[in-house]
């Protein structure tokens, strides 16, 4: 629905193989299923299987804006990215909210956070911006 939706169509449309990580749980939880563009469905149970189904073997994320769920995913993937379980790989955040919101935290945590982990975040205004970095 919504924003995956319309990604989906797009890379459909543009020749790509779109590939959806969906989860019972969250299918039972809206009512719906993978949208009519999906060509291969990855099935999980639960959420944290479809968090772990979304990260592994990914090459490049980038996140639209949304809402706990995104923020999710963006911090389980920085996390992984942090600790060393997961290779450093871009990770783009699209938007201002992203911008605002992780400036914000950054800010309010830094004694947290060193600056090289501050930096496996990249922040693009929008979607034409984070694919020209990607493919740079």
């Amino acid at each position: 629905m919504g924003t995956m939706e319309a990604v989906s169509r797009g890379a459909c449309e543009a020749g790509g193989h779109v590939i959806g990580v969906t989860c019972i749980d969250i299918e039972e939880w809206r009512k719906s299923k993978p949208n009519q563009w999906v060509k291969e469905e990855r099935r999980k149970q639960t959420l944290m299987e479809r968090l772990q189904g979304l990260i592994e073997g990914c090459d490049a994320a980038i996140a639209l804006p949304g809402g706990a769920g995104t923020l999710a995913e963006i911090s389980l993937m920085w996390n992984l990215m942090i600790v060393e379980s997961l290779t450093p790989g871009p990770l783009t955040l699209i938007g201002r909210g992203w911008q605002s919101t992780f400036d914000r935290f950054f800010h309010e945590f830094e004694t947290y956070m060193p600056t090289h982990q501050r930096e496996l975040l990249y922040f693009a205004e929008d979607v034409k911006t984070a694919v020209n970095n990607l493919e740079s």
